[in-house]
């Protein structure tokens, strides 16, 4: 067994226009679903760790390179003593910044262009928002932000769920 783990990290958008997903209703009936038309909105920094079956987050008003370093910061948190973090993640500008810190037991390896695929934590972001965070009205930044730590805490809270979601076979050292 290596010293490293792979994580997958990602961001989400969740406010005020969010998602909207199926809901179940009697056969015949068509239900109302409001869909806010207001601007407010957080960002969830988010990573997962299949084989340590944890992950870590943050929630920001804004996405910018700084954000992700508290991010990473968090995620070393995480990480055992003993063990190193490769962290995967996409190209977004904030992930690429030159004068990106990362903490000593933290690396990242960007995913190829266009291969959201590639990464299990858009399945996380699915779930989250299916489960948590759609068919939603949100009187304030507040109450975003309250739902998406209420929704990361759930969901960290299932360790086997976590590995279910972003295991790859491919990712395993």
């Amino acid at each position: 067994m290596g010293s490293i783990d792979v994580w997958f990290q990602d961001e989400s958008r969740v406010g005020q226009q969010g998602s909207q997903t199926r809901i179940w209703a009697p056969t015949g009936t068509r239900p109302r679903v409001v869909k806010q038309q207001q601007f407010l909105n957080s960002y969830i920094f988010g990573a997962v760790c299949p084989r340590q079956k944890t992950c870590a987050a943050l929630v920001v008003p804004l996405v910018n390179h700084q954000a992700l370093e508290m991010h990473l910061k968090e995620l070393s948190t995480q990480v055992p003593e003993e063990r190193h973090a490769l962290v995967l993640m996409d190209r977004a500008g904030w992930h690429c910044a030159k004068d990106l810190t990362l903490p000593k037991n933290v690396s990242i390896l960007h995913l190829p262009p266009y291969s959201p695929e590639l990464n299990p934590q858009e399945q996380v972001w699915q779930y989250l928002k299916d489960r948590y965070l759609s068919n939603r009205v949100f009187k304030n930044l507040e109450e975003i932000t309250d739902a998406c730590c209420n929704a990361w805490n759930e969901f960290a809270s299932e360790a086997e769920r976590i590995a279910s979601l972003t295991q790859r076979e491919w990712a395993q050292f």
